[in-house]
Formats: C-alpha cells, sequence, structure tokens
C-alpha cells in the first residue's frame, strides 16, 4: 500500500523537475551503488581496514549516495505536480515571466523550490522576487525585499 503524502511536505514540481528527480534516483539506484560496492570490494581486497583510508571513503561514499536515495525517494512521494502555463495572463509555478527593473530585463521561468537554478533562470516560487509576482498580471509593478535592499520590478510579459 502506498504511504500517503503528509501536505505539509509536499514539493510543488513540474513534470520535468518530477522526471529529474526520477532520473537521479534511478540512476543512484543502479551505477551509484554499484560502483560505490566495487570501490568497497576493492578496498577490502587491500586488507587491514582499520588504517585504510579508500575503504573509509568508499563508506562516506555509500553513506553519501543512500541519504541522497532517501532524500529523492521522499521528493518523489511527497510531489505534486503543477501543470507547466504555455500561454495566460496570471504568473504561476511554471510561467516564463519577463521582468524589469530600472533599465534591465530579466526572464525567469517560476518553478518549486526544489528546481531553482538561477544559472538556468529558474526561481523558486519561495524566493522573494517569485513570492512577490505570484498572482500577477502583465504591468504590475511589485516592490521586494532582498537581502540587498528593495527592489522594485515591472512585469513586461506572461507566456
Amino acid at each position: 500500500m502506498a504511504k500517503k503524502t503528509d501536505d505539509s511536505k509536499q514539493i510543488l514540481l513540474t513534470e520535468k523537475g518530477l522526471q529529474k528527480l526520477k532520473d537521479e534516483l534511478a540512476d543512484l539506484q543502479d551505477r551509484g551503488r554499484k560502483e560505490v560496492a566495487k570501490r568497497l570490494k576493492e578496498a577490502i581486497a587491500y586488507g587491514d581496514l582499520s588504517e585504510n583510508a579508500e575503504y573509509d571513503e568508499a563508506k562516506n561514499q555509500q553513506a553519501f549516495i543512500e541519504q541522497r536515495i532517501a532524500i529523492l525517494e521522499e521528493q518523489i512521494r511527497n510531489a505534486k505536480v503543477v501543470k507547466e502555463k504555455k500561454q495566460g495572463d496570471v504568473v504561476q509555478i511554471g510561467s516564463k515571466v519577463v521582468l524589469k527593473q530600472g533599465t534591465y530585463k530579466h526572464e525567469f521561468v517560476i518553478v518549486g523550490s526544489t528546481e531553482a537554478d538561477s544559472l538556468a533562470h529558474k526561481i523558486s516560487n519561495e524566493s522573494p522576487v517569485g513570492e512577490a509576482i505570484l498572482g500577477k498580471k502583465k504591468g504590475d509593478k511589485v516592490k521586494v525585499q532582498a537581502p540587498g535592499g528593495v527592489f522594485e520590478y515591472e512585469i513586461l510579459e506572461v507566456k
């Protein structure tokens, strides 16, 4: 019987984000575990485990992999998939948004916190900017309190 999800632990993800977690989990369960098992076997072959740095490192890697697998399994179990919005005028998770700040324009996709990646221009719905623009429309202006001060943004486009 499947475990019931706990709403307080619910994780918002797009379809792509959920698939990325599932792919990482499958890779760790298959390739990751096999590689660390091979490393452990090789390290044990060296003999005395009390002063065997290779064995200690392999055990640490094994613990990291198992911890990451447990985290991924919980995230997938508690995932709530939100449909990516293709068109519309209200900012929501999955929306691509063009913001203007002074003379600069920024383009972001609003995603759940698990998928946030500033280098890929994906910001979390829980970030100061993401939280401020959720539910807003093209033309709206918002003020955002961030660690660097207060910033004002205008929503130029919602895709």
